[in-house]
């Protein structure tokens, strides 16, 4: 391990989901057995083995989905190999072992096999009946009837055997179509229960795996009692501008690893190498693409809110329209930025296309309120057109964005760091509940292939509207004089 006194990383994860409390666990009896043939578990390690094998009143598994998410290196697969070993050589289960690609999967098989062939491991060589080393078909089977069986998902996955046991490791990579193919193997389950081990990494957001998130949201958000979900990561991505020194408390919450297999040399080399996003979702085990993360986090939201007596009422005025993609509403948000730079956003209206765009037009054409308003910004089709039209009539041609595919994404970027920066607020009102919910309901939407993203979701058009009013305000030349608000 490290050396005495020398800092390593948490060994609790940041969040824990264990609903229910065991009545024993065999956790302990594996870590003693992978400790014979030479593995020393780390104290997380032993953490996880404890829940992964806790067991009811009953004698069966607690939790039947155990979820595992941590950044790479720090020794998923050392859990794993314990968990499988004590499965297999003490209780006789029949485990299948899938992988996204054929080279993971060969390493792991590898990694275990040697266990049962070193000559000094003599209790473990006489209960192999056989080991095959076929490429896309190992698998080892002993005397007591465990085996383990392992295969690449990108190859299809299921071997046509029938397991109580199945690890799939990379699951971050898992899609719908592999999981759907995979769940007859535990149709018959030998032991009659059967445990699905979840493992991986946060997803990058081309990732095509939808499972894996899909299970951490049920975790998080309303766990089954038969789930189970540990994650080593940090809440929030750290702010741009970050320095090594500034993450490296981060480093240490969220690398179990670090000090022990994981030094700092080496993880500053990935900072300096990655972009910030990247180093926060494979080191900092940060959530940030895919359906099931929310755009903004809780704590940041509210710790923008203001009460009314706060708000600015000089600076620019711009506005920011959002037209639903499904053409079934139009979202309105205004924003006024003061000349220090902060910003302040409002939600206006948010209406159904039902009702026309009548009083859309009639709010922004106002006379009063065209002279004071620097810029509009409006995205979308259905009805952006006629809107367009109708301002073209009272606003300069410089007044009047269309985002396009670059601007939706500079919009909702620039105001994700404006918003991480303490650099806008939105009024603390009831009356803003509508744009509450968008704020805290919309997804991170992946846009293009280099990692560019937009606010999605199902409410998302009141938070795009207020990030396209933002970008308005920051983008425009034009500063019309005046003290006003937004309304």
């Amino acid at each position: 391990m490290s050396k005495q006194n020398a800092r390593i990383g948490a060994q609790k994860p940041r969040i824990s989901v264990e609903p229910q409390k065991p009545a024993w666990s065999d956790g302990q009896d594996a870590t003693l057995l992978i400790k014979e043939y030479g593995f020393i578990p780390d104290p997380w390690q032993e953490l996880i083995l404890n829940q992964w094998l806790a067991r009811d009143k009953k004698d069966a598994p607690l939790y039947l989905t155990c979820g595992l998410s941590c950044p790479r290196q720090n020794g998923k697969n050392g859990v794993i190999e314990a968990f499988e070993l004590y499965k297999m050589v003490v209780c006789g289960e029949k485990i299948l072992h899938t992988a996204h690609q054929v080279k993971t999967a060969n390493k792991s098989f590898n990694r275990l096999a040697s266990m049962f062939t070193d000559p000094a491991n003599e209790e473990l060589n006489e209960l192999v009946v056989n080991i095959r080393r076929t490429n896309g078909e190992q698998a080892i089977y002993l005397s007591n009837g465990g085996l383990i069986e392992y295969s690449a998902r990108s190859r299809g996955a299921s071997r046509g055997n029938t397991y109580s046991v199945v690890v799939l490791d990379e699951a971050q990579e898992l899609t719908d179509e592999q999981i759907e193919a995979l769940m007859p193997t535990l149709a018959a389950s030998p032991t009659g229960y059967r445990q699905m081990i979840y493992t991986g990494t946060p997803p990058s957001p081309n990732s095509p795996g939808t499972v894996f998130e899909r299970i951490r949201k049920s975790s998080l958000t309303n766990p089954s009692k038969t789930t189970c979900w540990h994650e080593w990561s940090v809440e929030e991505m750290p702010a741009a501008g970050s320095t090594f020194k500034d993450v490296l408390d981060q480093v240490y919450e969220t690398n179990p690893a670090m000090g022990i297999r994981l030094d700092e040399q080496f993880t500053e080399n990935e900072f300096s190498t990655m972009s910030l996003d990247g180093f926060a979702r494979e080191r900092l085990g940060w959530w940030c693409g895919g359906s099931a993360n929310i755009a903004i986090p809780r704590s940041m939201w509210t710790k923008a809110g203001i009460e009314r007596d706060k708000i600015p009422t000089q600076g620019k005025r711009a506005f920011g329209v959002k037209f639903a993609p499904d053409g079934s509403a139009v979202a309105l948000c205004g924003c006024l930025l003061t000349e220090e730079g902060k910003a302040h956003i409002e939600a206006v209206h948010n209406a159904s296309l039902a009702d026309g765009i009548s009083w859309l037009s009639e709010f922004l054409c106002d006379e009063t309120r065209a002279e004071r308003t620097a810029a509009i910004a409006v995205d979308g089709k259905n009805g952006a057109d006629a809107l367009l039209d109708a301002l073209r009539e009272e606003y300069p041609r410089q007044a009047l964005f269309v985002p396009g595919t670059k601007g939706v994404i500079a919009s909702a970027s620039m105001f994700f760091e404006a918003l991480r920066s303490g650099k806008v607020t939105h009024w603390n009102s009831d009356k803003q509940e509508a744009l509450n919910q968008s704020a805290l309901t919309s997804i991170k939407r992946p846009i293009g292939s280099d990692g560019g993203w937009g606010f999605g979701g199902d409410n998302s058009p009141l938070i795009e509207a207020a990030a396209l009013a933002y970008w308005a305000a920051k983008t425009t030349r034009r500063d019309p004089d005046g003290e006003c608000e937004i309304y």
